[in-house]
């Protein structure tokens, strides 16, 4: 089993920035892709970010340039940093963790793909 805990998120003014945070705890060794996934209200969930574990890493079209994802592998952590933030991306955010395999080009933003969820924080930008 893995857990994971987010957190990191809050309310801030368009063109302000935030940095998510998600500590995975438990059977680490088995993670090769970790990632964010985001729902707005009344939206579904899309995915935002990913970081394999073998370097490869993805990014929706709509945060590339603005957000980073990184990981520290000694703290068990993921970072999301996201700059230059827009009202459109407020929503939940949620780190998810893929057991065994690696996340591809196919596969990063299908949230069917990871078996491990956090419970999410909340950023919220206003205009």
């Amino acid at each position: 089993q893995v857990q994971l805990v987010e957190s990191g998120g809050g309310s801030v003014q368009a063109g302000g920035s935030l940095r998510l945070s998600c500590v995975a705890s438990g059977y680490t060794y088995a993670i090769y892709c970790m990632a964010w996934f985001r729902q707005a209200l009344g939206l579904e969930r899309e995915g935002v970010a990913a970081i394999s574990t073998d370097g490869r890493t993805y990014y929706a079209d709509s945060v590339k340039g603005r957000f980073a994802g990184s990981q520290d592998n000694a703290k068990n952590t993921l970072y999301l940093e996201m700059n230059n933030l827009k009202p459109e991306d407020t929503g939940m955010y949620y780190c998810a963790a893929r057991e065994g395999r690696y996340c591809t080009s196919r596969v990063w933003s299908e949230g069917t793909a990871f078996a491990y969820w956090g419970q999410g924080t909340q950023v919220t930008v206003s205009s």
